[in-house]
């Protein structure tokens, strides 16, 4: 790989002073946001308090030589994601920070009950805009919001896909506030990254940290590749008795090509690019030196418009000439399918409570994120109004990008900002800012509070499992707001106690 981020602020200074055992977290006080492991509003999990009181067993010392055991690690694992500049695209390890973050039971089945009904609606919703459009003509969304958003596929109309299941791999990134309430703050329905994370981290603790683990019963996360190949499996042509599954992937270049290997390692199925595969008669075939091999189900990281020359980017090198056709006859299938884009829109996220009532008859779960969307004059004039308390981010951006967090910003960076929402409103959504909640992190003055986000991942096919804990992701600049990796963020393991 082309060179790890050795800059992780989990490697010891050479000057840094030995912080005595009992002072572990005398840096750390008391948050001003809700902790995940020290909260004051309510008494604190028995298994939480025993996890903090064997941390206190630890000097700093001792967990930056752990720490950087473990980044030498995932250096020599290859353990990275891509970060394009302007110039370069350069691999970088992921910082990982050895302190958990801990969700209680009940904490968890929260979680995992409101993601399961988000995945739920997302399902339905996309199955009636690609058919009745009964949503639309009920007026619960504006139809120009659905049929005109670029991640809509007229292409798709009428298409029955297996199950009824247009998202079978599912990131809901989640945050909470200082009461710590659970928020959803975006869904993830294309084509969501982050799940070798989940899995290598908790491999990395049982490495570096088995003392801290010893006894304590934590939900496993190892089955996810299983689940997902199961989930693969369910939703394969009817008849096919030993269905094949392949991952598609675009290749070395991008940027979680990493992920990608992993994944079919975990599934235990081939890692194919589009040059692996070839359409015949409608149907997909894998190269092989044995020769051409039947294709039934195709785990997809590749988006929607490099899928099919034939149908989306004609000067697509990455996909598959026919593919769509075949899917459409029915003797492939695709996961996730075409136009899931639709659902995880800024915008259209704004409307999910009405999706949840309006499809399953029932109160969301877990809440959104109060949204403003800038395309309604209301919603526009509010964020113009507000902008130096709001965050504005464009819907059709991720990882961090084209965003402004309006209390962090200069006056000359929201003057500018204003110009670009006037200009295009329709392309942003306004939100409050979240004191998100915090976690103990190890940083260079000792144990800090940082910042943190968690998104789970949920696999469906006949019914829909939730990973059990997911991605926490953790802004390791002090008062950041900003979790993504790259954005410079870093991740945590993610123990849910059973």
């Amino acid at each position: 790989m082309a060179g790890a981020n050795r800059a992780s602020v989990s490697i010891a200074s050479p000057t840094d002073a030995r912080i005595p055992v009992a002072d572990l977290f005398a840096s750390y006080g008391m948050p001003r946001f809700f902790c995940e492991i020290m909260n004051t509003l309510g008494p604190l999990d028995p298994t939480v308090q025993m996890i903090h009181d064997r941390l206190q067993s630890f000097d700093v010392d001792e967990l930056r030589r752990r720490a950087t055991s473990a980044e030498a690690e995932l250096y020599n694992l290859g353990i990275t994601f891509t970060v394009y500049s302007d110039r370069d695209a350069i691999d970088r390890i992921l910082p990982f920070d050895l302190i958990p973050r801990i969700l209680t039971a009940g904490e968890w089945e929260l979680v995992e009950r409101g993601v399961v009904q988000r995945v739920t609606a997302i399902n339905k919703f996309l199955w009636d805009i690609y058919h009745d459009q009964k949503i639309l003509r009920d007026g619960i969304i504006p139809r120009d919001l659905v049929l005109g958003n670029v991640n809509f596929r007229p292409e798709m109309m009428g298409l029955d896909v297996p199950l009824g299941v247009y998202v079978h791999v599912n990131g809901t990134d989640i945050v909470r506030d200082e009461a710590g309430r659970f928020l959803v703050l975006e869904d993830n329905a294309r084509t969501p990254s982050g799940v070798s994370y989940v899995i290598e981290n908790r491999h990395m603790m049982l490495r570096v940290l088995p003392d801290l683990l010893s006894g304590i019963g934590i939900r496993p996360v190892e089955e996810y590749g299983l689940r997902l190949k199961q989930a693969m499996i369910e939703i394969a042509p009817a008849g096919v008795s030993d269905p094949q599954v392949v991952l598609l992937s675009p290749g070395i270049y991008n940027s979680a090509y990493f992920e990608h290997v992993f994944l079919a390692r975990e599934m235990g199925v081939p890692l194919v690019e589009g040059r692996d595969l070839v359409v015949e008669n409608a149907r997909v075939f894998m190269r092989t030196i044995a020769g051409l091999r039947p294709v039934h189900s195709i785990y997809r990281r590749l988006n929607d418009d490099f899928l099919d020359p034939d149908v989306f980017r004609p000067e697509s090198q990455l996909g598959v000439r026919g593919l769509v056709d075949a899917w459409r006859r029915g003797n492939v299938a695709i996961a996730n399918a075409v136009g899931t884009g639709v659902a995880d829109d800024k915008a259209i996220y704004a409307y999910m409570p009405r999706i949840i009532r309006y499809y399953l008859d029932e109160e969301p779960i877990l809440n959104n994120v109060d949204t403003r969307i800038c395309r309604e004059p209301d919603g526009l004039k509010y964020t113009l109004d507000n902008l130096e308390k709001l965050v504005v981010k464009p819907v059709g951006e991720s990882g961090g990008y084209g965003l402004i967090i309006g209390p962090h910003a200069t006056r000359a960076e929201l003057d500018e900002f204003r110009i670009k929402l006037k200009a295009d409103p329709a392309n942003y959504i306004s939100q409050p800012v979240i004191n998100l909640s915090t976690a103990p992190t190890l940083c260079e003055g000792g144990v800090e509070a940082r910042h943190v986000d968690l998104r789970p991942f949920a696999v469906t096919g006949a019914s829909t499992w939730v990973l059990p804990g997911g991605l926490s992701r953790v802004a390791l600049k002090k008062g950041s707001l900003v979790v993504n990796s790259s954005q410079g963020g870093g991740s945590k393991d993610t123990w849910v106690l059973s």
